[in-house]
């Protein structure tokens, strides 16, 4: 072997690598990418329980705007609509009672997760949000905006209904 020269083995993977045209999708048979589709996992978002650091978006005048989940305090999994959780504020409003870096409780009232009912329906909402509340169980705001669930009735969180401006 001549002076300054090295060999380097590259190895070749086990798989085929990955193409556009390899890609068939199931929902749309004789469709692929090159045609402008999505894979049908692409399309679907998993939707799952309230856990350690997920963002939440606050829904009350409190001042927060976003919190990041600590800790859900029920459930192995996770929360779900109606259950408390701890959390840190990660954006605020300057003027506002909650500041950022704050840990603070909060009970769920939009969850992305579907939930059945007792009728038969299942309630998700598009988004998780969260009002801020004390460790009485008060909110600390005096508004809540959006819809709000009435499985918080259950949950015994009458005073959030009440401010609520929709109950769906």
């Amino acid at each position: 072997m001549a002076a300054g020269k090295r060999h380097v083995l590259l190895k070749k993977p086990c798989f085929p690598p990955f193409n556009s045209r390899n890609l068939q999708l199931s929902s749309f048979p004789g469709k692929n990418l090159k045609q402008g589709r999505k894979p049908a996992a692409l399309l679907q978002h998993q939707r799952t329980f309230i856990q350690m650091r997920t963002v939440l978006k606050v829904v009350d005048n409190s001042g927060a705007k976003k919190v990041m989940c600590i800790q859900p305090l029920k459930g192995k999994k996770g929360a779900r609509l109606g259950d408390t959780i701890i959390a840190s504020v990660k954006e605020a409003a300057p003027n506002g009672k909650v500041k950022k870096g704050a840990v603070v409780r909060g009970v769920v009232v939009r969850a992305a997760m579907q939930r059945g009912r007792c009728d038969g329906s299942e309630v998700k909402f598009d988004d998780n949000a969260v009002v801020i509340i004390d460790k009485q169980g008060q909110p600390v705001g005096s508004r809540v905006f959006g819809p709000v669930p009435h499985e918080l009735r259950k949950k015994k969180h009458v005073k959030i209904l009440a401010l609520a401006e929709h109950i769906a």
